[in-house]
């Protein structure tokens, strides 16, 4: 009977997903496609679960280069991060700074550019942010996504 006292303790401290910040990005979850100034860039994110989300990225510029990019959401020391791994680099972690209803920001002020990633829900879209400085210069590049079926194109131009 000594396995009961455990499991009680155990589910005591495990996060609910009140507590659990990842939890309340359910609204990212979803393949989501951008087809602005030329370019296609989709992000797909599965729904939170036990504090984690993952997500993957694919874009082609206007003059069709590929890039891509893996990412996840998960807790960390320093507390919930967003770890993007873009194009074969090494990964970088960006630590949650803020989160409302309908937005998360991430930062990390170490980083060469970006210092700091936003997501936010805009009605059926989803808006993504990303800011700081290249060369003492501020820049910021920004995406509006539409929720799509799974693997849907841009129309060719």
């Amino acid at each position: 009977m000594s396995l009961l006292p455990a499991l009680a303790a155990a589910l005591l401290t495990t996060a609910t997903p009140a507590q659990d910040p990842v939890a309340g990005l359910g609204w990212m979850s979803g393949y989501w496609l951008d087809c602005s100034d030329g370019r296609e860039a989709s992000e797909t994110w599965s729904d939170a679960r036990g504090g984690l989300m993952v997500g993957h990225a694919i874009s082609l510029s206007a003059s069709g280069r590929p890039g891509f990019e893996l990412a996840f959401i998960a807790p960390t020391a320093e507390g919930p991060a967003y770890v993007v791994m873009p194009s074969g680099q090494a990964q970088t972690a960006f630590v949650m700074t803020e989160q409302g209803e309908d937005f998360v920001v991430f930062s990390n002020p170490d980083n060469d550019f970006p210092t700091h990633i936003r997501y936010e829900s805009d009605g059926d879209g989803l808006k993504a942010r990303i800011d700081g400085e290249i060369a003492g210069t501020p820049r910021s590049v920004e995406w509006r996504f539409d929720r799509r079926d799974l693997n849907t194109r841009c129309p060719a131009a």
